[in-house]
């Protein structure tokens, strides 16, 4: 189960290139191919290949488990929980399929030893990063998500939206569930647990341990076709993928979005803080 696969042989990171994502001002979006016709073509193969896959896969041996429950071709989502920006490198390598994800381009214009790591790990990885400029960062991931899907291959989603700052499972947005019907795909549901450790938020590695990445069922919503516009549909479906994700993941789960439950945390830390420096009556 180490490595990638239940039985024992490491698991081919290669499944093809990485699309870009534009989501200009207007709204419009722009796809870009990499499919050799992209510069940097020769260090995405040489990290998938050579580098990225052996590597992180013999210092880490990362645990897969429920594999078999991802379909071997066509398009399906996975819905996973987010607890450090390594998840998107192992993920991947769990499986013998694509993975394609959305993700902030922040993470592909880093400078110093930091942003070179990030770049190359989440370009090597499959990662699409959206230009948010626009202001359509949502609509941007969903008719990315739809392009992906609807050309057969695996798309990964974080319905969380961010990463957990306390390792909770926070309420998920509904994109996931309008993906889901809007693509006429199955979801399956996807636990990453120990990457927090490997990767905490502000460390690149901190420790290195085996991660594992737990597929679930794959859950399907197709009793909702043409549904996709119901928020008290989209809303009891995210909840019914949170509550899978959860089981898998064995997390406390917690009923706010995980940035009102950091913003309230830290009004909570700062109160605390006056507190402690505060005159004694």
């Amino acid at each position: 189960m180490r490595a990638g696969r239940r039985d024992g042989s490491a698991a081919d990171p290669a499944a093809g290139a990485t699309d870009v994502v534009s989501v200009e001002a207007t709204g419009t979006l722009r796809v870009a191919s990499a499919d050799g016709r992209r510069p940097g073509r020769g260090i995405y193969w040489m990290l998938r290949h050579v580098v990225l896959g052996p590597v992180v896969s013999q210092l880490f041996q990362p645990i897969e488990e429920g594999a078999d429950h991802v379909p071997a071709e066509g398009g399906a989502i996975l819905a996973s929980n987010h607890l450090s920006y390594a998840d998107w490198l192992f993920t991947p390598l769990a499986l013998n399929r694509r993975v394609t994800f959305v993700a902030k381009s922040d993470y592909f214009t880093g400078v110093g030893v930091k942003g070179w790591a990030q770049k190359r790990f989440f370009a090597g990885t499959g990662q699409v990063p959206v230009d948010r400029s626009g202001g359509k960062a949502s609509e941007g991931a969903l008719r990315a998500g739809l392009q992906v899907l609807q050309r057969g291959e695996l798309f990964g989603i974080y319905p969380e939206g961010t990463r957990s700052h306390d390792g909770r499972l926070y309420k998920g947005r509904t994109g996931v569930a309008r993906l889901a019907l809007l693509a006429k795909v199955p979801v399956i549901p996807t636990a990453v647990i120990g990457t927090d450790v490997i990767a905490p938020p502000g460390k690149i590695i901190k420790r290195v341990v085996s991660p594992t990445v737990r597929f679930g069922e794959p859950l399907d919503f197709s009793r909702y076709e043409g549904m996709e516009s119901d928020r008290f549909v989209l809303r009891s479906i995210t909840d019914e993928i949170m509550y899978a994700i959860m089981e898998l993941s064995g997390q406390e789960y917690v009923d706010l979005y995980a940035p009102v439950a950091k913003e309230l945390a830290a009004k909570e830390r700062k109160a605390a803080e006056l507190d402690e420096v505060s005159p004694q009556a």
